[in-house]
C-alpha cells in the first residue's frame, strides 16, 4: 500500500495548526463565534497555499459540536473526525476540472434542497471554480444567491479573472497570499524533526525559495530529497535534485554586472552551464535576487526582503554601488529570457 504524501499527512486540522493567512483564520474565526457565517465563500490565491485546507476547517468548524464556539474545529468529534478521513456524506467535494458541465450543476442544485443527512450544515467545496462552463455558472447564480439555510458553498480558485462578476457579488472573497521564505522554511524544520530528518544549514531556504511561496511544493520537495539517500539532507542534494545553481554563481553575476565586467560575467554563467543546472532556474533566482536588491536599494527597508540574514548583509553590501535605473534595466533583461530559455537549445548563450 502506498503511503501518505507529507502535505496531505500534515494538512492542518485546526485553525491554530494553519501556517500564514491569519487575516482568513481571523475572519472566519470571529464569523464562527458570532454565529454571522456567509452562505458561499470565494477563496483565490496561488497554489499550495491553503484554499483546500481552509475549506475543510470552515466545513469542520461549521459542523462541529464542541460547546465552545471559538474551540471549533476541535478536531476530536464525530464531525471533525469524520471530515478529516473524507468519509462525511454532507462535505461533497467537487473538481470544477473534470465536472464543467451545466448537468453538473443541475446536479448540485437538485441534492443542496435535500437536508444534510449526519451533520448541522451541508458543505460544497468546489476547487478550480473558474474551470466551470458559462452555463454552469448561470446554473448556480440563483442557488448561490439563495441557497437553503443548511448550505454552505466554498469556491477556490487560483484565477479569480476567470469567475463572471455576478458570481463574486454573491461570494465572500477571501485572498490567500503566497508563503514566506521564512515561515516555509521554519515549517520543514519542524516537519522534518518530527519525521526524524536532517536538514543541513541552508537546505530548508533554497527549498522554500524554489517552492515560490508554495507549501505544498516545498513538502513535495522534501519528500523527494527524504527517499534521496541516507544521513542528513544536503544544501548540494536540493541544488541537483531542483536543477538549481548555488546562491554563489549568482552572486558572482550581480557582483560582476555591479562592477561592468564582462570576463567574469561570462565565468559566471559558464560554471552554471558547466554544471549542467536549469539556466531557467538560474535567470529566475537572479531575477528574484536584483529585485530584492533594486527594493532594499529604493526604499532602505530591510522588511520588505523575504530573504536570511546572511544574503540581508550581501545585498546592503551591494545596494551602496548599485544603480537604480540599471537595476530595473537588468530585471527588464532577464525576467524577459524566460519564454525564449523554454524553446532555445543555447540557454547559455
Amino acid at each position: 500500500m502506498a503511503s501518505q504524501s507529507l502535505y496531505r499527512k500534515w494538512r492542518s486540522q485546526t485553525f491554530d495548526e494553519l501556517i500564514g493567512q491569519e487575516h482568513v483564520v481571523q475572519t472566519l474565526r470571529n464569523a464562527i463565534i458570532e454565529e454571522r457565517v456567509a452562505h458561499a465563500y470565494l477563496f483565490t490565491g496561488p497554489r499550495g497555499v491553503g484554499k483546500t485546507s481552509m475549506a475543510r476547517l470552515l466545513a469542520k468548524a461549521v459542523n462541529c459540536t464542541d460547546p465552545d464556539p471559538a474551540a471549533r474545529p476541535c478536531g476530536r468529534c464525530f464531525a471533525c473526525t469524520s471530515i478529516a478521513e473524507g468519509r462525511a456524506v454532507d462535505v461533497i467535494e467537487m473538481d470544477a476540472a473534470s465536472h464543467t458541465s451545466v448537468d453538473d450543476a443541475r446536479e448540485i442544485i437538485e441534492r443542496v434542497q435535500f437536508r444534510p443527512a449526519e451533520m448541522r450544515a451541508k458543505v460544497y467545496v468546489i476547487d478550480e471554480v473558474h474551470m466551470l462552463s458559462t452555463a454552469a455558472f448561470n446554473a448556480l447564480l440563483k442557488t448561490l444567491e439563495e441557497p437553503p439555510d443548511h448550505a454552505i458553498f466554498i469556491l477556490a480558485t487560483t484565477e479569480a479573472h476567470k469567475i463572471p462578476a455576478t458570481i463574486l457579488s454573491r461570494c465572500q472573497r477571501f485572498t490567500f497570499t503566497r508563503h514566506s521564505v521564512a515561515a516555509t522554511s521554519s515549517h520543514l524544520r519542524e516537519i522534518a524533526s518530527a519525521e526524524g530528518l536532517e536538514l543541513d544549514a541552508g537546505a530548508p531556504e533554497a527549498i522554500a525559495r524554489a517552492a515560490t511561496g508554495s507549501m505544498r511544493d516545498a513538502l513535495g520537495v522534501l519528500e523527494q530529497l527524504a527517499s534521496f539517500g541516507q544521513g542528513a539532507i544536503t544544501l548540494e542534494q536540493v541544488h541537483s535534485l531542483l536543477g538549481m545553481t548555488a546562491a554563489a554563481e549568482v552572486n558572482a553575476l550581480i557582483e560582476a554586472l555591479l562592477d561592468v565586467d564582462v570576463g567574469a560575467a561570462l565565468r559566471a554563467v559558464n560554471g552554471v552551464a558547466d554544471q549542467g543546472a536549469d539556466i531557467r532556474q538560474f535567470t529566475r533566482d537572479l531575477v528574484e535576487r536584483l529585485r530584492s536588491l533594486m527594493l532594499f536599494r529604493a526604499t532602505g527597508d530591510r522588511g520588505m526582503l523575504d530573504v536570511g540574514e546572511d544574503e540581508l548583509l550581501t545585498i546592503e553590501g551591494w545596494a551602496s554601488r548599485a544603480d537604480t535605473a540599471a537595476l530595473v534595466e537588468w530585471i527588464k533583461l532577464f525576467s524577459g529570457l524566460d519564454f525564449q530559455l523554454r524553446t532555445t537549445p543555447y540557454g547559455h548563450l
